[in-house]
C-alpha cells in the first residue's frame, strides 16, 4: 500500500490513512495522497502492459491495502470507440468515445462504487447510503450486495424507473422522494449522523474519486502515454473529472507520462448549469441552480460539494465549461446511433452536443485529438419507438 495520508482539498489539513472518513473538518472533500516516488519504482509501462486489463491492474495507485481482495463484479478496461462517419460529416479528425457503459451495472458509477465498497468492507462498515439520480444507486446496490453490506438509496422522483427498479433488484432499500438530489442528500446525511449508515454520497467520502480516476489512468495507456488534446466530460457532481485530473498528476509524478495535459471541458445541460455559470462569472464556488430540468438526469445536480475542484481543473487545464440545450441532446443521441451505431446515454449525447457547440464557437480545433465520455449504456434510458405496425396477412416484403 502506497497511501501516505488524506488531505482536505480546500485547506490542506492532513488526515491519517487507515481510518474511516467522510468530509474534512472544513466540510470539503478529502483526497488520497500516495508516495508517488515509491509508486514510480514499482510501476513501469512494461509492468502495466504485462498485466491483465481492468481496473485492479492499477493497484499501486489505488487505496486498497496490499493483500486485501477488492469487491469486484468484473470491471473491464472500457474501449475507445471512433465516430468515423459523424466526424467525417463534420470535417474533423475522428472523435473518440470512451464507452463506460460496458462496465458492471452499465455505467461509470461502477468504478467509484467498486472502490468505495471495497474500502467500506475493509473497514467493517455494515450499512451504506447515498442519494442518486439513477446509476450510482444501482452501482451501490450491486456492489453492496456482493460485499454483504446493507444499501439504502434515495432517488428524486424524476429518476428513470429502470434505475429505481435495478437498485431494488439488487436488494437495496430504495425510496423515491419529491425533491432534487441534493435534497435527498440531506436525508442521507441525517441518517448518517444518527448512526444508521455510512454516507457514500458523491465526494463526501474519499474513495469514489479514486475509483473514478481509473478512467484517466486507462486512457493514458490507451493513448500510448500521451494524453489527448481535449476531454469533454458530462459534469454533475464532477467526481470523474476531478479524479482524472488527479490521475494525470499522479502519473507524471510516477514517471509514466510527461507534463502535457488535455484541456478539460465540463459539459452541462442548459437547464442545470451551475458550473458553467460559475466559470463564466469567474467564481471559485458555484451557487445552487434552482428548478433544474434536463433529460440527462445524471448531470441534474443543482449543487456539488466539489464545485471548486471542478472549476480548478477546468481552469488549470486551459479548458472551459459549456451548456447545451435539450434539443441538441436529442439530436446528437440520434446522430451517434444513426451514423456510427453507438447508442449514447443522454449525458453522453450532451457531451457530443457540447463538442459540436465548442467547434462552432472556435473553442476546439478540427484537427485536435478529442475524447468524449459516454458514461452509461443508452439501453438504461427510456426510448420511444416510432416503428409503424404491419399486418403480416396483408403485407408483402417487396412493398416494405
Amino acid at each position: 500500500m502506497f497511501v501516505t495520508h488524506l488531505e482536505c482539498s480546500l485547506t490542506g489539513e492532513r488526515y491519517p490513512a487507515g481510518q474511516v472518513h467522510n468530509l474534512s473538518a472544513a466540510g470539503r472533500p478529502l483526497l488520497v495522497h500516495y508516495d508517488l516516488e515509491a509508486v514510480g519504482r514499482a510501476l513501469s509501462r512494461e509492468v502495466l502492459a504485462a498485466r491483465a486489463p481492468g481496473m485492479w491492474k492499477w493497484r499501486e495507485l489505488l487505496p486498497l491495502p496490499a493483500g486485501v481482495s477488492p469487491v469486484s463484479l468484473g470491471e473491464i478496461e472500457t474501449p475507445l470507440l471512433p465516430l468515423h462517419r459523424l466526424s467525417a460529416k463534420a470535417g474533423v479528425r475522428t472523435l473518440m468515445v470512451k464507452d463506460e457503459g460496458r462496465l458492471p451495472t452499465g455505467s461509470f458509477k461502477a468504478r467509484g462504487l467498486a472502490m468505495a465498497v471495497s474500502m467500506a468492507k475493509h473497514f467493517g462498515i455494515e450499512a451504506m447510503a447515498l442519494p442518486t439520480n439513477g446509476n450510482a444507486g444501482a452501482a451501490l446496490a450491486a456492489y453492496a450486495a456482493a460485499a454483504g453490506i446493507e444499501a439504502t438509496v434515495i432517488c428524486p422522483e424524476e429518476t428513470p424507473p429502470i434505475n429505481v427498479a435495478e437498485a431494488e433488484a439488487y436488494g437495496a432499500r430504495v425510496f423515491v422522494a419529491d425533491g432534487q438530489i441534493d435534497e435527498c442528500g440531506r436525508l442521507v446525511g441525517e441518517g448518517a449522523a444518527a448512526g444508521r449508515w455510512f454516507d457514500v454520497s458523491t465526494l463526501k467520502e474519499p474513495y469514489r474519486a479514486e475509483g473514478k480516476k481509473v478512467m484517466g489512468l486507462e486512457l493514458a495507456e490507451q493513448y500510448g502515454w500521451e494524453l489527448p488534446d481535449v476531454i469533454f466530460y458530462p459534469t454533475g457532481g464532477g467526481t470523474g473529472l476531478i479524479g482524472m485530473w488527479k490521475a494525470f498528476a499522479e502519473l507524471e509524478a510516477a514517471g509514466l507520462i510527461g507534463p502535457k495535459r488535455p484541456r478539460m471541458v465540463a459539459v452541462q445541460a442548459a437547464g442545470c448549469a451551475p458550473m458553467v455559470r460559475a466559470w463564466e462569472e469567474g467564481e471559485e464556488f458555484a451557487t445552487r441552480w434552482e428548478q433544474p430540468a434536463t433529460v440527462a438526469t445524471g448531470i441534474r445536480v443543482p449543487k456539488a460539494v466539489g464545485d471548486f475542484l471542478i472549476l480548478r481543473a477546468v481552469r488549470e487545464s486551459g479548458g472551459f465549461a459549456i451548456a447545451v440545450e435539450e434539443e441538441a441532446i436529442h439530436a446528437e443521441l440520434a446522430a451517434a446511433g444513426r451514423d456510427d451505431g453507438l447508442l449514447l446515454c443522454p449525458e453522453g449525447a450532451a457531451v457530443l452536443a457540447g463538442w459540436r457547440a465548442a467547434l462552432e464557437r472556435g473553442l476546439v480545433g478540427r484537427d485536435e485529438r478529442v475524447l468524449l465520455f459516454n458514461c452509461a449504456t443508452g439501453n438504461k434510458y427510456p426510448l420511444v419507438p416510432t416503428a409503424p405496425r404491419i399486418r403480416l396477412a396483408e403485407t408483402n416484403g417487396a412493398t416494405l
